[in-house]
C-alpha cells in the first residue's frame, strides 16, 4: 500500500485545484494509456468536515481512512473497485498516477460488464473471461498487439506440395507430437508476425530433425529490418521466412532472448544458427480444404482478424465470431478437430501468454460458409520448407 499512499499524496499536493473548507477538486479527464490535463474539467469530492491544512496532512498519511469516507463518490460500486484491485494484484498492474488508475478502473468495469453480459446470454459456443487485457479499450489492445501487415494475394500460387494429398486424419494436434514449443508472450511489441513464423519453423525443424528447439523471435525483430518487416511496428510471415533463408538460419531463444522492444541486431548472437529452412510456400488462398491438407502435414502460419472484443477476452469453447477479414494478427495453426457438440475447429497457437484463451490457445470454427474462413484464417496461410 506504500505506493498507493505516495501516489495519493502526489495527487493532492500537485493537483489541488481549490480547498475551501469542505471541498477539494482534481482533474479526471485523463485516458488510461496517456493521461492529459486541462483546465475547466473537475471532479468535486466532499472533503472531511472541518478540513484544514493540518487535518489534510493527517489524511495524507491514512489512505484507507480517506478512501472509506469518499468511496461512495469516487467509486460508485465498491465491489467493482475491489475487483479491480484484485485484478491489479494478480497481474502486477501498476499505474503511474491516480488519474490513470481511475480511468483504467472505469474501462475495467465496462469490460467486466460486457463479459458478464455476453456469458449470461448463453447463445454462443464460446465463453469470455477477464484476463490481463481487461483495463484496455479495444482500440488500445489492437494498437499494441496486432501488427500483421496484410498484403494482396495472387489468385494463384506457385507451388503447394500438399495439393495431391487425398486423405488426412480426422484430427491433428501437433503439440502431442512434440512439434510445438510452450506458449510465448509478445508483450506490447507488435511483432506477432515473428512469433507466427518462428512457431511454424520450430514445427518443421522438429519434424525434420526430431529436435524441438525454441528459436529466437528477437533476432527477427532486431535483424529483419531492411524490407517490409519492421520489428514491433509490424511485418509479414513470408518476409520473415525469406530473411531466415538469406540469413542461413535462426539462433535459439536462449542465445538471443526476447526483450519485447526494437533493438540493434547483435551479429555475434545471430550468427550462431540453430536451425535452417530452405524456403516457404503459400497455401492456396481462400480454401479451407487446402489449409487442412497443410495443417495435417505441419504447423502453418496464418493471418486472422483479431480486432474484436470477443477475441480480446476469449476464454474457452469454439470461437465462432464476431470478426471480419481485415487481417491484423499473425498466429500459427497447430492442429484441428471436432468438439463434443460436432463443431469443427482449427487449433491455433497465439502469442499473448498463457492467461489468454485456453492456456494461450484458441479453437476457431472450421469449414464455415465464407471461403475466407473464420476471421480470414484461410486468406494468407504459409509454411516454411526444410
Amino acid at each position: 500500500m506504500a505506493s498507493d499512499t505516495s501516489t495519493f499524496v502526489f495527487f493532492f499536493v500537485a493537483d489541488i485545484y481549490s480547498i475551501s473548507g469542505y471541498y477539494i477538486a482534481y482533474r479526471t479527464e485523463s485516458r488510461c494509456s496517456s493521461p492529459t490535463y486541462s483546465s475547466g474539467l473537475f471532479h468535486i469530492v466532499p472533503a472531511m468536515p472541518n478540513s484544514n491544512s493540518n487535518s489534510m496532512v493527517l489524511y495524507f498519511g491514512s489512505m484507507s481512512t480517506l478512501l472509506s469516507n469518499t468511496a461512495s463518490r469516487l467509486l460508485p460500486e465498491t465491489s467493482s473497485y475491489e475487483s479491480h484491485e484484485q485484478w491489479m494484484a494478480r497481474y502486477g498492474r501498476v499505474y503511474k498516477d491516480i488519474y490513470e488508475k481511475e480511468q483504467c478502473s472505469k474501462i475495467y468495469q465496462e469490460n467486466v460488464q460486457y463479459i458478464q453480459s455476453f456469458n449470461n446470454a448463453m447463445n454462443k459456443s464460446y465463453k469470455l473471461a477477464v484476463n490481463e487485457f481487461a483495463d484496455l479499450t479495444n482500440e488500445e489492445f489492437r494498437t499494441t498487439r496486432n501488427r500483421f501487415l496484410a498484403h494482396e494475394c495472387s489468385p494463384s500460387t506457385s507451388a503447394f506440395r500438399y495439393e495431391n494429398v487425398t486423405a488426412v486424419p480426422s484430427s491433428m494436434d501437433w503439440r502431442t507430437k512434440g512439434a510445438v514449443t510452450t506458449i510465448k508472450d509478445q508483450g506490447q511489441c507488435g511483432c506477432c508476425w515473428a512469433f507466427s513464423a518462428v512457431a511454424a519453423m520450430e514445427g518443421i525443424t522438429q519434424l525434420k530433425t526430431g529436435k524441438l528447439i525454441s528459436l529466437s523471435e528477437q533476432e527477427l525483430v532486431d535483424c529483419d529490418t531492411s524490407g517490409i518487416d519492421q520489428g514491433c511496428e509490424g511485418g509479414l510471415m513470408d518476409n520473415a521466412f525469406d530473411f531466415i533463408v538469406s540469413n542461413k538460419g535462426l539462433t535459439t531463444e536462449s542465445n538471443y532472448p526476447y526483450k519485447g522492444v526494437d533493438g540493434t541486431c547483435n551479429s555475434n548472437q545471430e550468427s550462431n544458427h540453430a536451425a535452417t529452412i530452405t524456403g516457404h510456400e503459400d497455401v492456396p488462398a481462400n480454401s479451407e480444404s487446402a489449409l487442412l491438407k497443410a495443417v495435417a502435414s505441419q504447423p502453418v502460419s496464418v493471418a486472422i482478424d483479431a480486432s474484436g472484443s470477443d477475441f480480446q477476452f476469449y476464454s474457452s469453447g469454439v470461437f465462432t465470431g464476431e470478426c471480419g477479414t481485415e487481417l491484423d494478427h499473425g498466429v500459427t495453426a497447430v492442429g484441428y478437430g471436432t468438439s463434443d457438440d460436432g463443431t469443427k475447429y482449427w487449433l491455433v497457437k497465439n502469442s499473448w501468454g498463457t492467461s489468454w484463451g485456453q492456456e494461450g490457445y484458441i479453437m476457431m470454427e472450421r469449414d464455415v460458409d465464407a471461403k475466407e474462413g473464420i476471421c480470414g484464417i484461410a486468406m494468407q496461410a504459409s509454411y516454411p520448407t526444410a
